[in-house]
């Protein structure tokens, strides 16, 4: 079986060469991402393997249907990208990685609240410059803050634990609240509420229809005054033009995004020598009390291994006629 895997970096090659060895797939790595302009290159593939910036529209699905192609693999949680209605219509089964490592992104999402905080990343610039002043490096202790975490899947679940072990308070929101949580001390509440109270607000919830721009200038407005906001799930979960509002009032005090709205074209890419178009992106990275990583919550060992095992084992499963275990169905 032939799969076109797109959206190639080194370290995929690297991963999944290795896991990939003996299982009889074929996979021909290219650079670029799958979209439009990019779909003649599946032909002769029975598959693709793509990753959170591959565009899956109507139209796309169409043209690699049209190719021959049964299978998308997604080497990501995520599946926000891929038209699931025009995938069951063309008879292209989808499968995902559902979970690959829950600690790397909630300890990802604690590296940015420990940054921002203790500004180590000016700390560490002004060191290597001499500079030993302590002046505008103030920080707060995390003990005792009341944390509002948005979505208590693997990812939340995992990241609630770790705050609680910092002896934070913390309080949270789901539709499907998890009992062990509770047990631990988690605090249900409606969002109204959570951000109210919370002094730090960290987003692991799922991009759908309902979630996009819950954070927005009305939601902005209900939070407290100089909150600290977080976010390594989907980069729409913010309204970044309303971020950026807020962020110039003061009602939002530091913003860490490992995720970005309008994130394709420049995450993943070394545009050091390029001049960035985006403005919404710039204006964020005027600001001091902003930190940005691109899209690297996931980028651990661990996570790399488990994605590539999990991904092979998915279109392996295809191949055999086996039960698709991670298999995403339309809901329509």
């Amino acid at each position: 079986m032939k799969i076109a895997f797109f959206n190639t970096k080194s370290y995929d090659k690297e991963y999944f060469k290795n896991v990939n060895k003996g299982t009889g797939i074929e996979l021909t790595f290219f650079d670029g991402t799958l979209n439009c302009e990019t779909t003649e290159l599946t032909k002769g593939h029975q598959g693709v393997c793509v990753f959170v910036n591959d565009k899956l529209d109507t139209d796309v699905i169409k043209s690699i249907a049209e190719n021959g192609i049964q299978l998308i693999a997604l080497r990501c949680a995520g599946f926000n990208n891929v038209d699931l209605e025009a995938a069951q219509k063309h008879n292209i089964k989808v499968v995902r990685v559902p979970a690959y490592s829950p600690s790397a992104v909630a300890e990802h999402a604690l590296a940015l609240i420990l940054t921002l905080n203790r500004k180590t990343h000016k700390a560490y610039n002004r060191v290597r410059e001499s500079n030993f002043s302590l002046e505008r490096l103030t920080g707060f202790n995390l003990k005792g803050k009341t944390v509002g975490v948005i979505g208590t899947g693997k990812i939340g679940a995992e990241f609630c634990t770790n705050m609680l072990g910092l002896g934070c308070k913390v309080i949270a929101q789901d539709p499907y609240p998890n009992n062990e949580l509770k047990d631990k001390g988690v605090k249900y509440l409606k969002i109204p509420q959570l951000l109210k109270q919370s002094d730090i607000i960290s987003l692991h919830c799922p991009l759908t229809p309902d979630s996009k721009h819950l954070i927005n200038k009305e939601t902005i407005k209900q939070m407290k005054p100089g909150v600290m906001l977080i976010n390594t799930s989907r980069g729409a979960l913010i309204n970044t033009k309303d971020a950026i509002k807020g962020l110039k009032k003061g009602q939002i005090g530091y913003l860490g995004i490992d995720v970005y709205e309008q994130e394709e074209g420049l995450f993943f890419h070394d545009l050091s020598e390029n001049i960035i178009q985006d403005e919404d992106i710039m204006r964020l990275m005027s600001f001091p009390n902003v930190l940005i990583t691109s899209h690297q919550a996931f980028f651990t060992r661990e996570a790399l291994e488990q994605i590539a095992t999990t991904t092979v084992q998915n279109i392996q499963d295809f191949k055999e006629g086996k039960p698709l275990e991670n298999e995403i169905v339309s809901k329509h």
